[in-house]
């Protein structure tokens, strides 16, 4: 096939407003280690529907193109361009990838973190009228740059199930990783019952947790929660004392050993930190931007609490995330998470659906009308 100079993808412009579809341009040829990737599947992610709403912004990231949980088949390929791995990548290969990182960054270096690079190119970091331009969910060609990590994907792996790893399973396994895991017969706290949270469920049921708690709404999610291990729900149409008093009560009057917050709303802060035992983590992973919330430190010093954040995830995290998914196959119902497909003019419907909580994930196949 003839190697594609310019692509099609739904642009956000306004923050609330449908996305716009335009024709972005694609490099003539690919540099070394680049890769031009035709989009089998984008799913979505709240982080798109926070930045699609205006709840998440900041100056100068309009024009974009939303979605930074993709898989495609490589159309063209540059000199010497391989995967994580080392494995060659050919035109055929059906590949995932993450974040592009400069290399030479204070984040790249002395920390060691791809994460913490400063001239990351990911998704809403990137905008649509500057180059790259398409490398991003929510266009029917992307240009993967020579130093955005790639990952040849196995086949027994479903585009929904290697796309979404792409944040939302990545993301949540970063999280436990910054934790140290799961001990065995902890009692577990998630915060969030929104893709994020049910991922989280999962990894702590596989994990082995004594008890797994799943707090959040709509009630539809905690029933979904349960189908992926939680083995206790909590709504939020009670107070926190209500909640308080189930979650003592669901681990014996101790607390959770480890809570995660993947949920971001206001408040959830001091209620992990009311909710955590003596010892005890909180990992936050749902916060959206700075805003403040209070939370008592005497608390954290008197139950010598441990308190870490955790951003993303690396090509090790979505290698990782791959064979989790591989291996939980049979065990969770990884299918239900995800919303019938729609084309990209379908992708603004999909995003307000989402905003209303009636979707966990919408599933977006560039190339369907």
């Amino acid at each position: 096939m003839s190697v594609p100079t310019s692509t099609r993808a739904a642009v956000l412009r306004a923050h609330g407003e449908p996305l716009v579809l335009e024709e972005l341009p694609l490099p003539e040829q690919c540099e070394p280690g680049g890769a031009i990737v035709k989009v089998d599947c984008a799913t979505l992610c709240a982080t798109d529907v926070h930045i699609w709403s205006g709840a998440m912004s900041f100056p100068g990231m309009l024009p974009m193109v939303l979605g930074h949980e993709m898989i495609g088949t490589v159309v063209a390929v540059g000199p010497g361009t391989v995967d994580a791995l080392g494995r060659p990548v050919e035109v055929g290969a059906r590949i995932g990838w993450s974040e592009s990182t400069c290399g030479y960054c204070y984040g790249c270096t002395v920390i060691g973190n791809p994460v913490a690079c400063s001239n990351r190119g990911y998704g809403f970091l990137q905008r649509s009228d500057r180059w790259p331009h398409s490398t991003a969910g929510l266009a029917e060609y992307d240009y993967v740059t020579p130093t955005a990590q790639k990952y040849i994907l196995p086949e027994d792996v479903k585009d929904t199930w290697a796309a979404s790893a792409g944040c939302a399973v990545k993301t949540v396994l970063h999280a436990f990783d910054r934790a140290g895991g799961v001990r065995l017969g902890a009692n577990v706290l998630v915060q969030g019952a929104g893709a994020l949270g049910i991922v989280a469920t999962a990894i702590a049921s596989a994990s082995g947790a004594g008890t797994v708690i799943t707090v959040g709404a709509p009630d539809s999610r905690l029933e979904l929660a349960k189908r992926f291990g939680a083995d206790v729900t909590i709504g939020l149409d009670g107070d926190a004392d209500s909640r308080r008093a189930t979650v003592m009560e669901a681990t014996g009057g101790k607390g959770a050993d480890l809570v995660l917050d993947l949920a971001g709303a206001p408040g959830v802060g001091a209620e992990a930190v009311d909710l955590a035992a003596w010892g005890g983590t909180f990992v936050i992973v749902g916060s959206t931007g700075p805003r403040p919330d209070q939370i008592a430190l005497g608390t954290i010093m008197g139950k010598e609490l441990n308190v870490l954040g955790s951003l993303n995830g690396d090509i090790g995290d979505y290698y990782d995330s791959i064979e989790f998914l591989r291996s939980t196959q049979t065990r969770f119902p990884w299918d239900e998470l995800f919303s019938e497909p729609v084309g990209l003019s379908g992708a603004s419907a999909a995003l307000e659906s989402m905003s209303r909580l009636e979707q966990v994930k919408a599933v977006v196949h560039p190339w369907l009308p």
